[in-house]
């Protein structure tokens, strides 16, 4: 142990002293290389922080390769260099393929920071959504049709990124659709996936318009093999459909022109624009339908015995309270793909002609 540390003490403090000193100093590309090598062993971490820092250590070994070939005429410095600068370089590359494979076009990244990220999907999922699009942006041109009413099947699914879609029924006005809204979410949700359809509405762009789409198989693929991207496609088209729903509402009216409130379940019957310009008559039909059917000369009522004088007026006949009726028939009166049609005629669904009371 001791003779260990006799050595090392001599190589510290009695090393081999230098023969003779150069006078003349280095060249330039030795001290070019040793302040390359010092800003970047300065650089910081992350993405860009290892851009920095290899980008300066390569150049700074490259700077040595160069002394080490025209001034130190050392084999050892040249090749020690060289696979220094050949490790930054590649780790340079590879940087640059981390980068490429995680960016995505700008539609789509606009596309995440408005839709996803505030619901704090991860940018993986993203992607694999975004890869079932094939990332490819369609585009309408003003006045062309996404879909034709009782001719377009249902084979997609498409979110509008720009632009403006109108949606009519019979040359009837119904909605706009505005970006960042599912185009044709009630169709997409009235159909089981071994279902076909056909469009109830018709789709026309008002502006140039741009948009992904998803093939019907592709997604409903991706959507049974990962739960996560199922439950929020569910709640997306959900709120979507809502959105919907409640721009429709302002084409409801009461007949006394009041707004008819969609989210109101114990209101059933209510006529609307339409029905206003025969509201005289159907008053009149109602009126009728609840007066009491008049006896005929077949059927002959039985006497009744007179009445005492102290007895008042005859009550009048208790009319039996009907129940509400279920939310499930209501939900099958008014199925999610024949919404529009109901709406496209300015009343609301039919139903029985009493209101229960709140």
């Amino acid at each position: 142990m001791s003779a260990n540390s006799h050595a090392v003490s001599q190589l510290l403090w009695q090393g081999p002293m230098c023969v003779g000193w150069k006078r003349d100093l280095e060249g330039a590309v030795y001290h070019l290389a040793n302040c390359l090598l010092l800003l970047g062993f300065m650089g910081g971490s992350g993405v860009y922080g290892c851009f920095y820092l290899f980008g300066f250590l390569g150049t700074g070994y490259v700077c040595c390769v160069m002394w080490g070939w025209f001034d130190a005429c050392g084999l050892d410095i040249i090749l020690w260099s060289f696979l220094l600068a050949m490790a930054c370089l590649l780790q340079l590359a590879y940087l640059i393929y981390r980068l490429r494979r995680n960016t995505l076009p700008e539609e789509f990244e606009v596309l995440y920071k408005t839709l996803c990220l505030p619901l704090q999907v991860p940018l993986q999922v993203y992607k694999e959504i975004v890869h079932c699009c094939e990332e490819q942006v369609l585009t309408l041109a003003t006045e062309q049709t996404y879909a034709v009413e009782g001719e377009t099947p249902i084979n997609r699914l498409s979110l509008l990124l720009s632009g403006r879609v109108r949606v009519s029924q019979d040359g009837q006005f119904l909605h706009y659709i505005f970006p960042y809204q599912f185009m044709d979410s009630p169709e997409w949700e009235s159909l089981q996936p071994s279902e076909e359809g056909v469009f109830q509405v018709t789709l026309t762009a008002e502006t140039p318009c741009s948009y992904i789409s998803w093939p019907r198989k592709s997604l409903h693929l991706l959507l049974t093999k990962e739960r996560y991207i199922s439950h929020l496609f569910s709640a997306l088209l959900g709120y979507d459909i809502s959105e919907k729903l409640y721009a429709l509402n302002d084409k409801l009216f009461a007949k006394f022109g009041l707004c008819f409130d969609i989210r109101l379940p114990s209101l059933y019957h209510v006529l609307g624009p339409a029905a206003s310009d025969t509201g005289p008559e159907s008053e009149k039909d109602d009126e009728e339908a609840r007066e009491p059917a008049m006896p005929t000369s077949a059927q002959q009522t039985p006497p009744r015995s007179p009445l005492p004088a102290s007895a008042g007026p005859p009550a009048p006949p208790s009319r039996a309270r009907m129940s509400r009726p279920d939310s499930g028939l209501l939900a099958s009166r008014t199925p999610l793909h024949s919404y529009s049609q109901v709406m496209s005629r300015g009343q609301a669904p039919l139903a029985p002609t009493h209101t229960p009371e709140l």
